[in-house]
């Protein structure tokens, strides 16, 4: 393994349990949302009528056979693949409690709640952290050859990295467990890099939330794609009932052509508003401000001198940011900044604008 991604177990570290909707809860639910990365006004009407459809079923248990299979389908999989989950943080619970492992590696910086799971499940955690020199691009020298568990996320949370669906293949090995967590792929015009739906990959096991996409975090509902044995372990480590009838619901409308087609321009959409945020940020290279490129998620990372104080007084101008800090492998100098419409943006960059103005950040106009 090279030395500049290093393996690390036990001892402290960042908050693993710290995720952005902390940062709207209480004294921040009047601010202006870019630390959550759930995609603004969402739920649509049509899937609302579609979930509140479902309310007059809710004296019968759930029965989660139609949305299986509509999920099955979605991806040209027989159903024994795929699992129904209440929302992706469940399948690595789940992963974590039923898998035989020895040596589990996360490849971080990434969304830390495998990581959580498999020491809330008593398993030594080593870490790989990519490093910003390399664009916190995947370095497959660096995964121990002994790893029995690799978790990687694509597109990355926080990073925004998009890794080619090759260079993640090549993790996989026989007598290995390869977890990559798609959960933003569907922000990704066309899905380039996906790995859904593969059935070539040893060991393969992807996990998709349909939380992100359609706004549905308060309603938890997401999938695990795998070899049938690997899901009969899942669904054995599951309890009875694990996804309500409302997101069973949610899950075939979801899948459905016209929300596959929605999603599609709204990827497109993401896009632009995220080019837009990315050249806005630039404006303010001058006064330290990075931006991890090429972003491909619908949030952007950012590096910035004094980030934890910016992020403070952002908040007093009326705006929430995702800190960084508690992400492995990054520190206090970073934010991540979820993509929102061209207004909200513009108004966040005046508010940046403000908040750098400080004695460690001079007041230099973008542009």
């Amino acid at each position: 393994m090279r030395t500049e991604a290093t393996a690390w177990s036990g001892g402290s570290g960042p908050d693993l349990r710290h995720h952005g909707d902390a940062e709207v809860r209480d004294d921040g639910a009047a601010l202006v949302d870019l630390a959550v990365n759930v995609r603004a006004d969402t739920p649509p009407v049509w899937l609302r009528e579609e979930i509140a459809g479902s309310l007059s079923s809710l004296a019968a248990y759930p029965d989660g056979r139609a949305a299986r299979t509509a999920v099955a389908a979605r991806h040209g999989l027989p159903v024994e693949r795929v699992l129904l989950t209440a929302g992706a943080a469940e399948a690595f619970v789940l992963l974590a409690r039923a898998l035989k492992v020895r040596r589990p590696v996360v490849v971080h910086p990434q969304f830390t709640e495998p990581e959580a799971a498999l020491r809330d499940a008593g398993h030594s955690v080593d870490r790989v952290l990519l490093r910003e020199a390399d664009g916190f691009r995947l370095d497959t020298a660096a995964v121990p050859e002994d790893a029995d568990l690799v978790v990687i996320g694509n597109p990355t949370n926080p990073t925004s990295v998009l890794h080619p669906a090759e260079a993640v293949v090549r993790l996989a090995r026989p007598g290995r467990t390869l977890v990559v967590d798609e959960a933003f792929m569907d922000a990704v015009p066309g899905e380039r890099e996906a790995l859904a739906g593969r059935t070539d990959v040893p060991g393969l096991v992807v996990l998709r939330s349909l939380t992100k996409t359609w706004g549905l975090a308060g309603l938890r509902i997401g999938y695990v794609l795998a070899a049938p044995e690997v899901i009969a372990e899942l669904e054995r480590a599951q309890p009875l009932w694990p996804v309500s009838t409302p997101a069973l619901a949610a899950a075939r409308a979801c899948v459905a052509p016209r929300a596959l087609a929605e999603a599609g321009h709204a990827a497109h959409r993401i896009a632009g508003d995220r080019a837009h945020l990315v050249a806005g940020l630039a404006a303010f290279a001058a006064r330290g401000v990075r931006v991890v490129e090429a972003a491909e998620g619908p949030f952007v990372l950012v590096r910035m001198p004094g980030a934890a104080g910016v992020r403070r007084r952002l908040r007093e101008l009326g705006y929430a940011v995702r800190r960084g800090d508690t992400f492995p492998g990054l520190g206090e100098e970073w934010v991540r900044v979820a993509v929102r419409d061209r207004a909200t943006v513009n108004g966040f960059l005046r508010a940046l604008s403000s908040a750098l103005e400080s004695p460690a950040h001079p007041a230099v106009p973008p542009g």
